[in-house]
């Protein structure tokens, strides 16, 4: 099921030799992303039967407070911000990518042999391509590297072992190198707690709407 992320993976990567010229974007204008959520913040409002009584409550997003930032000069305050629009731009992708996985799965377990299941994966397959293409060609080189530590995120695997898994490892090998060639890899974990922790705190602020 998996090798359905991969292709997502490989569009990516196949974009970075395309688009390697970042958008030059000013400041006003990343400030005006950052004031649209991508993830609009939503409030449950419910009630529970408590000792006889009928208590109305309300569930939030969670909200992040983070010391405020600071940055030593311009370029690092725009390297920031840069970040958060690429947060936004390719974290639903990801999430999509990860829903894609979990619902191929339950229903290829319906599926009653291998057969019907190798067609059902080549017809998602073929969907992601038509669906998704259009939207890899628009990324960024830094985009399409973000994307795959965030596929990564989701999913819970990198890129590479989705591929050894799926189509063995001369075929990961082969993509790990393609990656290497244009500075990415797809044997990098995501690291919430330690290289990537700007990164995972950006997409929990996004996440809840903060940003």
């Amino acid at each position: 099921m998996r090798r359905l992320i991969t292709m997502i993976l490989a569009v990516a990567l196949c974009q970075q030799v395309l688009a390697q010229d970042e958008q030059k974007l000013t400041a006003e204008q990343v400030l005006a992303e950052m004031d649209s959520p991508t993830f609009v913040p939503t409030v449950k409002v419910s009630k529970v039967l408590h000792e006889g009584d009928s208590i109305q409550y309300m569930e939030m997003n969670n909200v992040y407070v983070y010391p405020q930032l600071t940055f030593k000069n311009k370029k690092q305050a725009e390297s920031y911000m840069r970040l958060v629009k690429n947060v936004k731009k390719v974290l639903p992708i990801a999430k999509e990518a990860r829903q894609i996985l979990i619902e191929t799965t339950e229903y290829l377990e319906t599926l009653p042999t291998e057969k019907a299941k190798e067609e059902h994966i080549k017809r998602v397959e073929d969907d992601i391509f038509r669906t998704y293409k259009p939207k890899m060609k628009k990324l960024t080189y830094s985009q399409g590297k973000l994307l795959i530590k965030l596929i990564d995120r989701e999913c819970h695997s990198t890129g590479y072992d989705m591929i050894k898994a799926f189509m063995g490892p001369l075929r990961a090998g082969f993509w790990q190198v393609f990656a290497w060639g244009f500075g990415a890899s797809l044997k990098k974990e995501y690291d919430a707690k330690g290289v990537d922790r700007l990164t995972e705190r950006v997409v929990l602020m996004v996440e809840a709407g903060q940003i």
